[in-house]
């Protein structure tokens, strides 16, 4: 594939919730097939439900959690200034940049001005 991507939460639940079609589940089933880069924010959003199927326990374990370590933070720092985001989504911007992800969300509206980070919605494909 090449490109790495962060698969934001509502991304995660549409596919697992079979809500994707064409190009967008194939793109996300390749993504997953290679490598899940979900942010710290994502992991809580996903798992933080009352009632949790065990395959969204069993996709959060196969994932690469990116931690908020001090760069991270710095970018959140850096990106909630500058954008005037709410701080969950400050923190998943900063996780894609800081490790040169491509987030896939269909909330694109609030990640749309963040200079230097690609988003794809996957109901645009």
């Amino acid at each position: 594939m090449g490109q790495r991507y962060l698969l934001d939460t509502n991304t995660v639940l549409d596919y697992m919730g079979n809500k994707l079609t064409g190009k967008a589940k194939n793109l996300i089933a390749q993504v997953i097939d290679e490598e899940i880069n979900p942010s710290v924010i994502n992991k809580i959003e996903l798992l933080g439900f009352s009632k949790i199927e065990q395959d969204l326990i069993d996709f959060v374990a196969c994932s690469i959690i990116h931690s908020m370590d001090e760069a991270i933070v710095n970018k959140t720092i850096e990106v909630r200034s500058l954008y005037k985001i709410k701080l969950p989504d400050a923190v998943i911007a900063a996780t894609a940049l800081q490790n040169e992800l491509v987030l896939v969300s269909r909330n694109t509206k609030d990640f749309k001005n963040i200079q230097g980070l690609e988003v794809i919605n996957p109901y645009g494909l």
